[in-house]
């Protein structure tokens, strides 16, 4: 893969968290990761707290397969995106070491500005360049 199409790999995958029409989402999510792909998310202190709480040892949370991250990515679309305030967009070069892509993000305020928040996000891609796992670490 070049870096042109890691590039347009990764500008697509934060576009898609930005992607107010669900059949578009869904779309690219079939497009993006592998039919058995996961998206994980390390979880907030608090909810790693209210785990424990609840005698849970680990709080890692899982979306699998297509219907699964369509999901994932639409809550966080009508929780951040679609009420306006803020959007996300890439942070940084993308870098890519054999079937490993690194990339950071941000959300930001949508009418421009200083990014509130982001993290890292760690692509681990198929012999066709789709995403079989999908690593996110926010903070």
């Amino acid at each position: 893969m070049t870096d042109i199409r890691v590039r347009e790999l990764t500008e697509r995958y934060v576009a898609l968290w930005n992607e107010p029409d669900g059949g578009l989402r869904r779309k690219t999510i079939e497009e993006l990761w592998a039919e058995d792909g996961v998206h994980v998310l390390h979880p907030s202190e608090e909810i790693r707290e209210a785990a424990a709480k609840l005698g849970f040892d680990h709080s890692t949370l899982r979306a699998h397969g297509h219907d699964e991250i369509e999901v994932r990515v639409s809550r966080a679309h009508e929780e951040f995106v679609a009420p306006g305030e803020f959007v996300f967009r890439q942070g940084g070069e993308s870098v890519r070491l054999d079937d490993v892509v690194k990339l950071t993000w941000e959300m930001a305020p949508a009418g421009g500005g200083e990014a509130l928040g982001g993290g890292l996000e760690i692509l681990v891609l198929d012999g066709e360049g789709r995403i079989t796992a999908d690593y996110q670490f926010p903070g």
